[in-house]
Formats: C-alpha cells, sequence, structure tokens
C-alpha cells in the first residue's frame, strides 16, 4: 500500500470509501481515475485537490487535456471525484496524489500512471473486470509497476526558461515540458548557475536553498530579520502552517524558528517564510531508510535431480520498492518450465495449477472466501503467458502468501542437472550490491547394490514340491514373521531383508529337498552405505594467509571405496561453513588459502563413495593464519669495548596479527658462514650488548624478529665491526641545577644524578671537604654513564663541599658542588623589657644560638596582657634585634615573647621576657564593694521530666529525667510505688543531676508505672511515667 502523507493542521482519518488505483494507461487514450468520499460524520462539505509530485495542484490545469467531475448521492452522502486524463502523452507519467480535507478531519492517498506504447495488446473485459473486483477486496494493496524510462533529452531553451524563472514555478515549466526528474532537475540547474542572492530589507538571513532530514528524525528552519518585532507565517506548498505538537514555532529575537518533529514522506514539500510582501523560500527532501538484506544467500550442495531453492530476505524498511534480477555466471537467468522465481511475493515464470493448488493449501482460514475464488480462477489462465494484470493479481495473493514485514526474493530449480552448477547472483534493481552464492552437485547417485528393503525372490521345481532351507553360516533362518525372513510360495521362495544392517553382510546358502534329491545355491549379500567421517582432522601448519590441513580416511568406507574428500571452514564462533572445493579431492592433506590473518577457523571434512557423502567430520581445533614479521630496520652499533658490542635497532615495518615475542641477535667473523646465536631467549627491548667477541676481530651481526609464526627475515649490518676498546677524554655534564648552592630541608630526600662520560669505563671518586665521603652517611652508585649521590633523610652534618672526580688513566676532570641543608632556627635569647614611658615599651634581645644552617631573615615579636594571658601580633619581619612596643593599654601589664625567622620559617619556640612592662594609671583609685556570699540553697526540681515509652521484650531500656537543687537531693527509684531495692537488673546512675535507671532485658512483667523522687532539707519533688513492653510478632521480624 502506498504510504499515507500527514496532513499540516488536520487530523488523519479514513474518509475515503474508494480510492484510485495505479494504472499503466496506453499512449492517445483516455484515463479516468474515481475516489469516493463518505460525507455521513462532515458538517460541511469536503474539500478535494488532486496533486501530481509533491506540490503541484491539477486543479488549475483544467481544460481539455485534464477533466474534473463532482457528483453528489444523497442517499448514501458519498461525494465522487472524477479526474478525466484525456489523450495520455508520455509526461503524464509520474506519481500523484489525492487530499480530502474537512475542517479537522483529513486523508489522502498516492497512485501512479504508467504510459505503454499504442500498439501493445488491450486488456480484456474479462480481465479488468477481475482487476476491479479484487481491489474492492484489497484496498489497502497497491503494486507499484513502473516502467524505466529514459530521461528525454532537454532542449536549451528549456533551461534557458528554468534560469530566468521563480522557483515556485519551477514545477509548472517542469509539467508543461514533460520534466519527470524534478530533483534531477533541480541539482543540474544548481551546476549550471548559482544564484546570487538579492538583499532583503526584511530578513538579515534567509533560509538555505534545501534541508535533508532523515525520516523519522526532526528538522529546524532558522531565518533572521532585520526587525526583531515583524510577525511571520509560515507556508507548506502555499498553505499556512498553524503551531501544533509537529509544528513548533519559536521567536528568540529576531530569529524565528520552525520545527518540525517525526518527519514523514508527507513533510517532503516546498516551505516559505512570509514577513509582508517578502518570502524567503527553501525546499525540505525526506530521506528514507536504506534497504538491507535480513537473510543471505548460502551455498548450496546438491545431487543432481534434486530440488534447490536460494532465497533472499529484505528488510521491511522499502521493501515493497525492491525488485532484482537472478544471474547466473554473470548471465541473467531467465524463468522456464523447470526454473522459477518469485520477486517481492510476485511469481515470475509458467503459470500451472500445481502451482495455485500449493499456494491455495498455505492460505490460511482467516482469509475471506472471495480471495481463494480469486486464486482459483488463475487456473483458467495457466494456459497464457503472464500478461501485466494477471501479475497485478498474482503479486496480491503471493504477498498474502509470504507475508508483507519481510518480503522473500527466492530462485527454485527443479530437477538439477550438471550444467546448473556456478555461481549464482541477486542483484537488487537500483541498489550498488550485490549477493552470490555457488550450487555445486556431486553427481548422480550410483545404483546400489542393496536396496532397501532387500528382497530375494527363487523359484523352485520339483515333484513332490521341494521343502526349501535358507542359511546364513550354520544358522539356519526359519520362516517367521521379523526384519529378516523367509517368504515361501507355491513354486517360488522369497528371502526378505527389511532395513538391511551391516550385519547382514555375508554368504547365503538355499538348499532345495525332497526324496528325489536336492539341489544348492549360494548368494553374496553385499551391504553398502556411506563412508563414516574422517577422523582426527588437525593443522599442521599455517602461513600469512593460508593453512596446512590433515586427518586420517574414515574407519569405515561403506562397503564402497572412497572416491575422495570435501573440506569446509568457518570461523570460530560463527555458525556458517563455507565449502573449500567442490570437486572430490583425494588426497589427505590439503592447503587452505585465501584466510584472513589474526582470525581463528576450525575445519571439517566430508568423506564420499560410490553411495553418497558423510557426515561431517568433528570440527578441528582453532587455528590461526599468521606469518613471520618482516625484518627489524636501522640496524646500528651503539657502542663497542673489548670483548663487547652493544646494537639497537627499529621494530619491523610490518608486524601482523602475531605480534612479537622479541628479538634473535646473531653474529658471525667477516669472512665466515657459520652465525653464532648471541641470546638463548628472546629479548623483548630494541637494544643489546652482545658479549665474549675475540678482540681485534671484524665481526657482523645481524638481528630476527620472532613470533608465534617462527623468525623473521634478518636485519644485516652493512659493514663489519672491529672489536676494539675506543678511548674517549673523560668529561662531567654537571647539570644546571648543580652550578649553584644546592639547598635542601631537614628531613628531605636528596637524589642526585650526575651523567658523565669517557671511555674505558672511567674511575669515579666523591669527596666531602676534601675527605674521602662516608658511605655510612651517604649513598654512591655508579654506573657506565652516570653516578648517584643519594641521601635518604637530610640532615645538617650533611652539608659541606662535595667534589666529583672522573678519572681514565691520567687523564681526570673534577667538579665541585655545595649542598647546604636548612632548618629552623632557635628562639631568640635574653629578651628584656629596656624602658616604659606613657604607653610604650622598648625590647630588646640576642640572636638565637642555633640560626638553621642559614641567615636569619627576621624576627616576630608579640604581646600578652596578664590579665587574659591572649597573645596578639605586634612586629612582624622585625630586621633588628630590638623594637618598640606602642599603643600599650594603661593600668595593664605586659609580658613579651619573640620569634625568629629564616628560610624555613618560624622558630617552633619563642624567647619569652624576663621582665614586664606596666603601663600604670594617673591619679585614679579603685573602690571595691564589701563581698557578699549569695545564698544557693534551693528544694529539689525535675528540670526534665520522665517520658511514657513502649519497648521490645528482650532488648535492653532506659529512662531518665533532669533534676537540681542544693544541697544534693536523695534519689529514691519506685515501680508501681514500691521502691526498687538492690535489685541487680536495675541500674541507677546519676551524673550531675541526669538521673537514668536502665533495664536490663525487660519482660511482659517490667512494665508498669515508674517513679523517680528528689529528697533534700527544702523539699522534695516527683515525676512518673508509663513504661509498656510488648513482644515482637512474626510479621514484624519478617519486615526486618
Amino acid at each position: 500500500m502506498p504510504p499515507k502523507r500527514s496532513p499540516q493542521m488536520s487530523q488523519i482519518s479514513g474518509l475515503f470509501v474508494e480510492k484510485p488505483q495505479s494504472v499503466t494507461a496506453v499512449k492517445g487514450k483516455n484515463v479516468t481515475f474515481v475516489a469516493k468520499v463518505d460525507s455521513s460524520q462532515m458538517l460541511r462539505k469536503p474539500t478535494m485537490k488532486w496533486l501530481k509530485g509533491k506540490w503541484m495542484d491539477l486543479g488549475s490545469k483544467a481544460g481539455k487535456h485534464l477533466q474534473f467531475k463532482e457528483t453528489y448521492d444523497r442517499n448514501t452522502k458519498i461525494y465522487s471525484y472524477e479526474m478525466t486524463i484525456v489523450k495520455v502523452v508520455d509526461g503524464d507519467a509520474g506519481g500523484y496524489r489525492c487530499e480530502v480535507t474537512s475542517k479537522d478531519k483529513c486523508d489522502s492517498c498516492t497512485f501512479d500512471i504508467s504510459v505503454e506504447a499504442a500498439e501493445e495488446t488491450q486488456q480484456t473485459n474479462i480481465l479488468e473486470a477481475f482487476k476491479r473486483s479484487l481491489t474492492a477486496f484489497l484496498d489497502s494493496v497497491c503494486i507499484r509497476e513502473r516502467k524505466q524510462k529514459e530521461e528525454p533529452e532537454i532542449d536549451v531553451d528549456v533551461w534557458e526558461i528554468l534560469k530566468n524563472a521563480k522557483p515556485c514555478d519551477y514545477e509548472k515549466i517542469a509539467f508543461q515540458y514533460g520534466i519527470t526528474d524534478l530533483r534531477g532537475m533541480l541539482k543540474r540547474l544548481k551546476k549550471m548557475r548559482k544564484v546570487e542572492p538579492k538583499k532583503s530589507d526584511a530578513f538579515l538571513k534567509k533560509l538555505d536553498p534545501a534541508y535533508s532530514v532523515e525520516k523519522g528524525k526532526k528538522i529546524q528552519l532558522n531565518v533572521e530579520l532585520s526587525d526583531p518585532n515583524a510577525q511571520v507565517r509560515w507556508l507548506r506548498n502555499g498553505q499556512e502552517i498553524k503551531p501544533s505538537a509537529k509544528y513548533i514555532f519559536e521567536s528568540v529575537g529576531g530569529i524565528r524558528k520552525l520545527t518540525i518533529n517525526k518527519c514523514t514522506l508527507a513533510d517532503d514539500a516546498a516551505y516559505e517564510c512570509v514577513v509582508g510582501e517578502e518570502k524567503s523560500f527553501t525546499e525540505v527532501f525526506i530521506q528514507e531508510p536504506p534497504v538491507t538484506i535480513t537473510k543471505m544467500l548460502d551455498d548450496i550442495h546438491v545431487v543432481v535431480g534434486e530440488k534447490v531453492e536460494f532465497e533472499v530476505e529484505v528488510s521491511d524498511e522499502g521493501a515493497n520498492k525492491v525488485t532484482g534480477k537472478w544471474f547466473k555466471d554473470g548471465v541473467e537467468v531467465t524463468p522456464s518450465n523447470r526454473i522459477k522465481m518469485t520477486h517481492m511475493g510476485r511469481y515470475i515464470g509458467p503459470l500451472t495449477a500445481t502451482f495455485i493448488d500449493s499456494c491455495i493449501s498455505n492460505l490460511t482460514s482467516s482469509l475471506t472466501s472471495p480471495i481463494l475464488f480469486y486464486a482459483r480462477t488463475l487456473k483458467q489462465i495457466s494456459h497464457r503467458n503472464i500478461h501485466f494484470t494477471e501479475r497485478i493479481v498474482l503479486s496480491v495473493v503471493c504477498s498474502l502468501l509470504f507475508g508483507k514485514k519481510k518480503m522473500t526474493h527466492k530462485l527454485v530449480i527443479d530437477d538439477v542437472k550438471p550444467e546448473d552448477a556456478g555461481d549464482y547472483t541477486f542483484v537488487p534493481d537500483g541498489y550498488a550490491l550485490s549477493l552470490s552464492a555457488k550450487l555445486n552437485f556431486l553427481g548422480k547417485r550410483e545404483n546400489q547394490l542393496i536396496m532397501y528393503p532387500l528382497r530375494f525372490d527363487v523359484d523352485i521345481t520339483g515333484e513332490p514340491p521341494p521343502t526349501v532351507c535358507w542359511k546364513k553360516g550354520d544358522m539356519e533362518l526359519s520362516e517367521a514373521e521379523g526384519r529378516v525372513r523367509v517368504e515361501t510360495r507355491k513354486n517360488l521362495s522369497c528371502f526378505i531383508i527389511e532395513g538391511a544392517e551391516r550385519s547382514d553382510e555375508g554368504l547365503y546358502h538355499i538348499t532345495v529337498t525332497n526324496p528325489a534329491g536336492e539341489d544348492k545355491a549360494d548368494v553374496m549379500v553385499k551391504i553398502v552405505d556411506v563412508p563414516d567421517p574422517p577422523e582426527n582432522v588437525k593443522c599442521t601448519g599455517v602461513g600469512e594467509d593460508s593453512a596446512s590441513i590433515q586427518w586420517d580416511p574414515p574407519k569405515f568406507d561403506g562397503g564402497v571405496p572412497v572416491k575422495g574428500y570435501l573440506m569446509e571452514r568457518k570461523k570460530k564462533g560463527s555458525s556458517r561453513w563455507t565449502r573449500l572445493n567442490f570437486d572430490i579431492y583425494e588426497s589427505t592433506t590439503y592447503d587452505a588459502k585465501k584466510m584472513i590473518e589474526g582470525v581463528l577457523y576450525e575445519m571439517r571434512v566430508f568423506a564420499v563413495n560410490g553411495i553418497g557423502m558423510s557426515q561431517p567430520s568433528a570440527s578441528s581445533k582453532p587455528f590461526m593464519p599468521i606469518a613471520p614479521t618482516s625484518e627489524p630496520t636501522r640496524l646500528t652499533v651503539e657502542d663497542v669495548t673489548d670483548g663487547t658490542c652493544a646494537l639497537k635497532w627499529l621494530p619491523p615495518e610490518r608486524i601482523g596479527a602475531g605480534g612479537i615475542d622479541g628479538y634473535i641477535i646473531e653474529y658471525c667473523v667477516e669472512g665466515a658462514s657459520e652465525w653464532v646465536q648471541a641470546n638463548e631467549t628472546p629479548v623483548e627491548k630494541n637494544s643489546y650488548r652482545v658479549r665474549g667477541l675475540p678482540v681485534g676481530e671484524k665481526m657482523l651481526f645481524r638481528v630476527r624478529a620472532v613470533n608465534i609464526a617462527g623468525r623473521s627475515p634478518p636485519a644485516v649490518m652493512a659493514q663489519a665491526v672491529t672489536i676494539r676498546e675506543i678511548v674517549e677524554r673523560p668529561k662531567i655534564r654537571l647539570p644546571r641545577q648543580l652550578r649553584t648552592k644546592y639547598i635542601k630541608r631537614v628531613g628531605e630526600k636528596v637524589n642526585l644524578v650526575i651523567p658523565f662520560q669517557g671511555k674505558p669505563r672511567p674511575v669515579v671518586t666523591w669527596l666531602k671537604d676534601g675527605a674521602p665521603l662516608d658511605t655510612k652517611l651517604v649513598n654512591v652508585r655508579t654506573s657506565d654513564v652516570d653516578t648517584i649521590l643519594f641521601i635518604r633523610q637530610a640532615a645538617k652534618e650533611h652539608s659541606g663541599q662535595y667534589t666529583l672526580s672522573v678519572q681514565i688513566e691520567n687523564m681526570e676532570d673534577k667538579v665541585t658542588l655545595e649542598i647546604q641543608i636548612v632548618d629552623k632556627p632557635g628562639p631568640p635569647i635574653a629578651v628584656t623589657v629596656t624602658d616604659v614611658w606613657g604607653f610604650n615599651a622598648a625590647l630588646e634581645w640576642k640572636p638565637p644560638k642555633d640560626n638553621g644552617n642559614c641567615e636569619i631573615t627576621g624576627y616576630t615579636i608579640q604581646k600578652a596582657d596578664l590579665k587574659t594571658k591572649e597573645w596578639f601580633t605586634v612586629l612582624e619581619h622585625n630586621r633588628r634585634p630590638s623594637c618598640t612596643a606602642s599603643d600599650l593599654v594603661m593600668g595593664n601589664e605586659y609580658t613579651f615573647r619573640v620569634f625568629s625567622e629564616n628560610i624555613c620559617g618560624m622558630s617552633d619556640d619563642a624567647g619569652i621576657s624576663k621582665n614586664t612592662a606596666v603601663i600604670a594609671k594617673t591619679g585614679l583609685k579603685q573602690k571595691q564593694q564589701p563581698y557578699k556570699e549569695k545564698d544557693m540553697c534551693s528544694s529539689p526540681k525535675f528540670i526534665t521530666p520522665l517520658i511514657d515509652r513502649s519497648v521490645i521484650a528482650g532488648y535492653s531500656a532506659a529512662i531518665s529525667c533532669a533534676v537540681r537543687g542544693h544541697p544534693k537531693p536523695k534519689i529514691i527509684w519506685m515501680k508501681n510505688k514500691m521502691i526498687i531495692g538492690e535489685d541487680p537488673k536495675y541500674l541507677m546512675q546519676n551524673n550531675q543531676g541526669v538521673l537514668t535507671l536502665n533495664i536490663r532485658k525487660p519482660s511482659l512483667f517490667d512494665g508498669g508505672k515508674y517513679t523517680c523522687k528528689a529528697i533534700n532539707d527544702l523539699g522534695e519533688d516527683e515525676v512518673e511515667c508509663k513504661l509498656v513492653v510488648r513482644v515482637i510478632t512474626e510479621k514484624e521480624e519478617a519486615k526486618k
């Protein structure tokens, strides 16, 4: 059924009683389309539009060529609309659409017109009636079958007209000159000239010329206006769009947005944004989802004379548009009595009563009887070639048979012959893909030596009638019911084996006896069968894209010599086996080619004899085609000493899926041919030092990469290397940060790495302040290229000058570096208040004894009033060992403390002044009030009462309250007015007036009224509460 298009503003509903159908018109003849609309539920007359393509309204083209008619039946309330095309021409071919709208309801349908030449045979009245009656029951099915026609050559004048025309007139001009490919026309017109945008007063930014969006997605159209307050109207195919859930309007400043949600094919149209008299035009193209193949073609291996069937399934989306062709070895397959094809549920080939009977038998009982009637009617036309209309009818029936969700394309070959073997390909029309499979045959089955069942008929003569005895070896076969039995008739003895087994093979004897004598005969029965599967299938070797496979012959050959084998392979984890040979392979070893490196494969083998093909063997263990890497690159010499040579190289350019497990280094004397392996196990690094080389000899070196597939080709040194020491003057490369004083705090780690060079390996010596380094305090590690001075936790003792000496024979290089370990300073000493005047006090002190191994940078002075004893900073970063504290408060006595500072921070301790500074008052005396002691005695009073509680039996509980009173009151706890004594179940506590009674694991008997009484000499007070003890139920436990 053609897809329905969504209306702009109306709700989709089924208004059509009868829809126009796709037809094939004869050029020069008239064609009429009828649409009927039910108006019984409408409040006003519906509006009908006939359109061609996306938006071309045919109502404006009414005339001699296009005629429209409208009638109304008052009894049935049905409107009938007719469109007649007079004298059809080639330009009338294409897609059409009719839309009916009534207030808030809308409906639409599409149909196609294809034009045939006038000489084609006219359809018979019977077939026309047959077609019309079928569409009445299957109005939801629309079969599109359009002939592909070449694009008509367009005169240059037409393109000149289009170049100078407005975009809104393109459709009219294309219809006038018979251009059917509108999209191709727009693309060609766009290439011919570049449209210069006209300046607009209303628009700062117009719509793009075209937009494209996938079906089901949303798209947003944006314009920018010069006037932010201007009103805009959005049009679709000339009709104004109203805001809805599908069409969303947005306004942000001068930007206007139109959002179209869930785009359908109906949204493929022309859109305009109108501001006053100016318009911005664009087109929206909806991309349909691609066609995908849900079931691929599989290779088929059959015996001559059998039936073979190739099948392809196409996905739901767009499946009703896909047709295709079948090819054999590049030649198109044509239908015949033996070869049949179905495409999209349509049958192509001879139409026989047998085929139609099979279709009818597969139709479900839910189908209406008229459908079955039409299917049976097809038998009447089976003696003629299928006409176009008959194909439509049969397509409908087959679509019901095969279903619509997954369209199936089949190629069926009956009675396979040797010439049918080859590569078969299905090519979908209009899509750049093809699906291939192979058909191969084993040959025609030879006559078997034994048939099922086996029967020997032996004629017997003699007078009187002889007695018959059948034997196999010494065992006599009696006349009885069973799988092996003997039946005796007059002058005839029958030996029967039902379902022969291997144990039935052997020599059988028949003996006939009567008084006149006896006669004997022997019959040799040989049981034959297909062979057992081959055994022990395994991979014996792999290459980059190949593998060698070996297997053992089957234990039982079926009684007939094995002719050969068939091999299959598959990727590990896949279920699809691929046949490797179609001609019988006689050997038990096979080289499989065209494999993918790094992919795991499995193999299996079939044995074939004169009877047939065995079951497949067990799958081989997974194996991976893989190849060694290419040779390593850039092999160079890094260093040479007496007896050693250091090499380095880069990894191979091609590594492959096997990776690299390591490298093998080999060497030989120049001129010799024997290579010696330097390392026993592969090295993973890209460098290696070969040791134990003869001094003074010229040596050649080569390196191979190793992986699971083996060793790579070697990378060989171009020139020989002389093994001898190279003398190089010692040189220390002192890092930049060590060229000045190196400062660290106490407790930090010191790790100095100083590189040097020189050959042979120089002697490294460390000195501290001219004396040898104490290895207990400092650790030193030296390699061939650097030396490391390491101190785990620095201390002040590590400070000093360190000298590094590197010496080779009489050549030497020295450097000196100074290390200073610093810490926080000690407190200043002898802090003294030297003078006090007014609100000021003068202080002096001496520097600390311990300066932290670095210069004192300043002092911090703080003061404190002896009444509050709170310290406040007076001065910070004071450089001198003296200062003056100002703004002191009269009548207070002050003490002072001083902190010393260096680059590590302030000292942990401070120097406190030995004397104080008293700021005396002038002429003021304090009059003290006589002290009167306050009476603090009070009667007991509970400030926090007891609270009623509900507790769970078996869980300890506590009740508490608070009391005050002086002198300290006596506390008495009671339960139900009975004093609680020294019962170990109760624990009474009094913590500064907070009274607590702890009850250990209460039971139901512990519930009741609890009272707490407080008594002293001035009075008493009491509080009470109610304690409820409950038992937890099973439901409550389950919830927990």
